[in-house]
Order: C-alpha cells, then sequence, then structure tokens
C-alpha cells in the first residue's frame, strides 16, 4: 500500500510542477523538478488554459495539495517501484527551455490568437445555455478582438439572440474592438430572426446604449429592423420609445420606419397616436414607394374609425400620382359613406378612379348612390346614376332600387316611377322589392288604386309574388277601414300561390277588434291561422276576448242606460200628474195609479 500511496503522491507533485512551470515568475516553475528541464508550453482548449487567473485559483503558493512540510517523500532518482507507471510522457519530445521573455511572449500570442480550436471553443460556449458563467468563461480565454474576429464569431450557427447580445455587449468593453455599423446590422440582423421579446428587448437596450454613447454607428437601416420586429410581436408602446429616440440619434428617419411605427401602434389598437406618427410623415412630405404599404396604412385607419384621417392619407399620396389598390378605396369610400357629413368626401374619391379600373368600381359607386339617398340627398343620387350610365360602371337593379325607395319615402311617387321606367329602358327587369317599394309608396299615400296597378302588372311579369306585396296592401286597406276588400285579398293570395303570412292575420285581426270592434270575424280569422299551421301572438288573442268581453258589457250598459232614461221619464210624469191633481183637487193616489198603468 506504502509503494502505491507513493507513485500516486508523485504523479500528483509531478503533475502541480508541469502546470506551474508553465507560468513565468511563479514559485514552483524553477524549483520542482531541477533534474527535468521545462516543458516548452502546448496550446490547450480555453476550458484547461493555464492562465495566471486560473491557475492562481487552485494553485496559492502556500496551500498546495499533495505539497506538506510533514510529508516523508523524498525526491531523488531512484525510479519508482512500479516501472508501469511512468512520470514524465515518454512519447512526447523534450525541448530545451526558452528565455522566460520569450516564452511569456510566445504564451500571450497563443492566448490571444482566435484560431478554429478556439473558434470552436467559442461555438460551444455560445450555443450553450448556461448563462452563471457566460462573462467570466470569455475572459478567461483572454481574445485578442478586432473587427475581423467579431464578425466571424457573430456569424456562428445556431446561437441565441440572448448570447449573442451579451458577447456583444462583452466585446464592446474592449478597447481594441470598435463596433462598426456592418457588424452591427448583422447582430441585429440574427436577433431579430429569432422573434423572441426578451431578446429583442435586449437588443434595444444594447442599441440604445449604442447610439447614446457612439455617434454615427447607427443608421435608419437597424431602427427600421428592429421596430419592425417589435411591430410584429404586437409591442406598439417599445416601437414608440424607438421611433422618439430618432432625433437624439442624429437619424433622419425615412417613408418607411414611418410605416413600420404606424403598424406597430395600429396592432395594438392606438390610432390615436399611431396618426400622430403619420401626421409627421404627412408634414415631412415622404413617400412611400409601395403602394401596398400605403393602403395598409388607410385600412387601418379605416377600422380604427378614423376615416377622416385615412382620406388625409390618401390624398397626400394621390398628391405624390400614388395610385392606391381599387379594394382599399373601395373600403375607403365604404367607410366614408357611413357618416352623414363624410360622404361628401366620398363622392369627390369617385372622381378620382379613371379608365380600366373605374369599370370595375361598382361597389364604391354603389354605396355612394346608397348614402346620397340615406341623407335624402336624391337628386345628387339621380345625378350619379346618370353618370354611371354614360361613363361607367354600369348601374344593376340594386343601384335602382336605392333610388327608388329614397323618392318613395319622401313621397315623390313621380320620380319614382320615372327611375322605374329608366330601369326597364337600360334591358333590366324590375324585381319583386321594386314593385313592393312603389306599391308601399302608394299606400301610404291612400292611392289603393295605384297600388293595385302595380300588382296587377307585377302579376304579369313575375310568375310568383311574394306575401310583402299583399301585406302592402292589407295594411293599407285596413288604414282606410275598408276590411271587406283586405279580406278579399286573403283570398287572392291563396288563389295566387302565395301563403299568407301570421303578419298578415296580425294586422287583419288588431284592425277588426280596434276599429270595427268585429271579434267574430277575428275569431274565424284566428281559427284559419290554427288550420294553416301559424300562431297568433298572445297580446293578439287578448285583444280578441277583450273587445269580445267589452261588447257584452257594452250590451248591458246600454240596457242600463235605457232602464235609467225610462225611470227618469216616469217619474217626470209623476210630478205632472201630481201638479195636475193639485190644480183640479182629485186623488192624487187615483191620478197617479191610472197614469202608471196607461205608462206601463
Amino acid at each position: 500500500m506504502s509503494s502505491w500511496r507513493l507513485i500516486l503522491a508523485r504523479n500528483a507533485a509531478a503533475r502541480n510542477c508541469i502546470i506551474a512551470s508553465r507560468i513565468p515568475n511563479f514559485p514552483l516553475s524553477q524549483s520542482c523538478i531541477p533534474s527535468q528541464p521545462p516543458l516548452k508550453p502546448q496550446p490547450t482548449p480555453p476550458s484547461s488554459t493555464a492562465s495566471p487567473r486560473s491557475v492562481s485559483r487552485f494553485f496559492l503558493p502556500n496551500d498546495f495539495r499533495f505539497f506538506s512540510p510533514k510529508t516523508d517523500i523524498t525526491f531523488d532518482d531512484d525510479p519508482p517501484q512500479n516501472d508501469a507507471v511512468p512520470l514524465w510522457n515518454e512519447t512526447e519530445p523534450q525541448e530545451a527551455a526558452l528565455e522566460e521573455g520569450e516564452g511569456q511572449l510566445e504564451i500571450e500570442e497563443e492566448i490571444h490568437e482566435i484560431n478554429d480550436e478556439r473558434l470552436e471553443s467559442l461555438r460551444v460556449l455560445l450555443q450553450s445555455n448556461d448563462d452563471r458563467s457566460f462573462e467570466s468563461s470569455l475572459n478567461d480565454m483572454c481574445l485578442a478582438l478586432d473587427h475581423n474576429s467579431v464578425a466571424r464569431i457573430i456569424e456562428i450557427p445556431s446561437v441565441s439572440g440572448e448570447n449573442l447580445v451579451r458577447f456583444f455587449n462583452w466585446a464592446r468593453n474592449d478597447k481594441s474592438f470598435k463596433v462598426s455599423p456592418s457588424v452591427l446590422e448583422t447582430v441585429v440582423s440574427k436577433v431579430c430572426q429569432g422573434m423572441k421579446k426578451k431578446e429583442i428587448y435586449s437588443l434595444w437596450d444594447l442599441v440604445r446604449h449604442i447610439g447614446e454613447e457612439e455617434k454615427g454607428v447607427l443608421n435608419v437601416g437597424i431602427l427600421n429592423e428592429l421596430i419592425s420586429s417589435l411591430s410584429k410581436l404586437g409591442k406598439g408602446k417599445a416601437a414608440l420609445e424607438v421611433f422618439d429616440k430618432l432625433e437624439d440619434f442624429e437619424i433622419v428617419p425615412n417613408a418607411d420606419i414611418y410605416y413600420f411605427t404606424v403598424e406597430a401602434l395600429c396592432r395594438r389598437k392606438a390610432f390615436d397616436l399611431a396618426w400622430s406618427v403619420c401626421r409627421k410623415m404627412i408634414d415631412s412630405q415622404m413617400v412611400l414607394e409601395d403602394v401596398e404599404k400605403i393602403g395598409s396604412m388607410v385600412s387601418w385607419f379605416c377600422k380604427g374609425k378614423m376615416a377622416r384621417e385615412a382620406h388625409e392619407v390618401y390624398m397626400a399620396m394621390e398628391e405624390k400620382r400614388k395610385q392606391l389598390p381599387l379594394s382599399c378605396i373601395s373600403f375607403l369610400v365604404a367607410k366614408l359613406c357611413q357618416e352623414n357629413e363624410t360622404v361628401g368626401l366620398a363622392l369627390k374619391v369617385l372622381a378620382d378612379i379613371q379608365g380600366e379600373r373605374r369599370h370595375r368600381a361598382i361597389k364604391p359607386f354603389s354605396a355612394v348612390v346608397r348614402a346620397l339617398c340615406r341623407i335624402k340627398d336624391l337628386d345628387a343620387a339621380k345625378k350619379l346614376v346618370l353618370e354611371m350610365i354614360a361613363d361607367d360602371p354600369p348601374p344593376g337593379n340594386a343601384v335602382f332600387n336605392f333610388v327608388i325607395t329614397g323618392y318613395c319615402k319622401v313621397g315623390e311617387m313621380g320620380q319614382a316611377v320615372e327611375m322605374m321606367k329608366l330601369l326597364e329602358s337600360r334591358g333590366l327587369k324590375p324585381d319583386l322589392y321594386a314593385y313592393a317599394v312603389l306599391m308601399s309608396g302608394y299606400s301610404n299615400g291612400g292611392e289603393m288604386e295605384e297600388s293595385r296597378k302595380i300588382l296587377e302588372e307585377a302579376k304579369k311579369k313575375h310568375r310568383k309574388l311574394t306575401p310583402v306585396m299583399y301585406h302592402t296592401l292589407v295594411r293599407g286597406y285596413c288604414k282606410l277601414e275598408q276590411f271587406d276588400k283586405a279580406l278579399e285579398l286573403l283570398t287572392e293570395m291563396k288563389d295566387f300561390g302565395v301563403r299568407p303570412s301570421a303578419d298578415e292575420y296580425e294586422k287583419l285581426i288588431q284592425s277588426l277588434c280596434l276599429k270595427a270592434l268585429d271579434w267574430e270575424m277575428a275569431e274565424k280569422l284566428q281559427e284559419e291561422m290554427k288550420e294553416n299551421g301559424l300562431h297568433l301572438k298572445g297580446i293578439t288573442r287578448a285583444l280578441i276576448r277583450a273587445v269580445k268581453e267589452m261588447k257584452q258589457c257594452l250590451i248591458f250598459v246600454i240596457l242600463f242606460l235605457l232602464a235609467i232614461s225610462s225611470s227618469h221619464v216616469v217619474w217626470q210624469q209623476v210630478a205632472i200628474l201630481m201638479q195636475k191633481n193639485n190644480s183640479e183637487h182629485k186623488s192624487s193616489e187615483v191620478m197617479v195609479g191610472s197614469e202608471l198603468n196607461l205608462m206601463c
């Protein structure tokens, strides 16, 4: 056992002395093994490099492992008892010792040189997830950094954005390395590709410090990519913070950086802040070259219920001869038409649609016609329809129906009929909706005969009618208290193949109860509804019962009133007889009795 302990102790002592001998001016470098010349320092991986910092951590001059003043181990030239365990690596060639200054210079050059082996060690470190000793591990490598070496390091693939930012922060502290725009652009591009919130926030901290400390390093492309990444992450306030730093960094913004900032804010629905940025872009007369991006900005403001602001963006781009996509213009016009105050702006936008695009712009033109009819500017709507007939896009039934409906609502039936004739002159067939609107307009004005004429005309051109048309007539006849004609319409509906709906029955029953007090006919219609599988509302059923009970009570009231009125006449006759009795000195009882008998 003692021999094995001796062998292990001597091996450990030899290993420690070999390591210590590589360090210049170290106490043990010249005294551990005097019989052997010092070995030439060999390059080792970064994790095991015997730098003064790493060796002094484990080997202090007064506290060496396996070295004790009480040990009995002596170093002599006798070979160990076990020849199978050599103290030196006999295969390694031994060279003459270098002088102290030359050895130190060679060691420093080997430590600072970034060769393939050290680059591989860096790759392992950068791709690791151990963040406890990242900076200290970099310090232990004692790397000599310059522009080319840093460029090689940041091109290492599969490095997380967090480690890349930490390495770049560490490299900035080296006086031999100066940050250049090209290297920083590469770092920003690689970190932004990962699209991780924490990494991009760390990148923004790095970029902000560089911009505050070093002028001329940042450029608009770096901030463009950073704001674009924040936009994709939905971090609008952070993107606005980057945008607000442009003036401090002495960077002139371009149109793209305005676009990315507006995009980020609109994604967070911060439309007011987005408009403030867009306002700056318009005032600076910046022009986006990509019309798709312009269309996106217009659409964002439209979605945010800022149609006026979207129209300003449109006008600014129109002045620069930038034509937005037709889909974007249609969306803008539709949003402008939703508010009465901006319908005029929508009408002006239509004037900018020219050429072949106008032929395909039926959707925005229809929206403006409908909006003009809604605000009761029917003359402008009619004028626009005539322009569509002359210069495209050709109007369809829907456009004519908007104008016909508008004229019918204001009671101008002559203009409505004129538009109907214009529709027919275009080779279009009026649909049932147009006939129903005309019938409703005549019915509201009490012109039931004209309404019946429209119905007859509709029968000639359409094989099947809708219940709405008959409902319009039933309502008009009930309004005029012409219940017989209303009941005739129910029979006509069945003969023409139109099944009466509950609305027709409801309207007719209510009119019979409230105006004619004809609860008997109302009950018949209720039974007819049950046979047809229709359901009468509870309030209407209650109305029938109330009218029925009221009419019965009314009979008793009339009889009671007749009785009261008859007794009053009797007492008047009694008073007259009493006066006669007093004047003629006759017996009042006989006279009253005889008169009462006569009255009975």
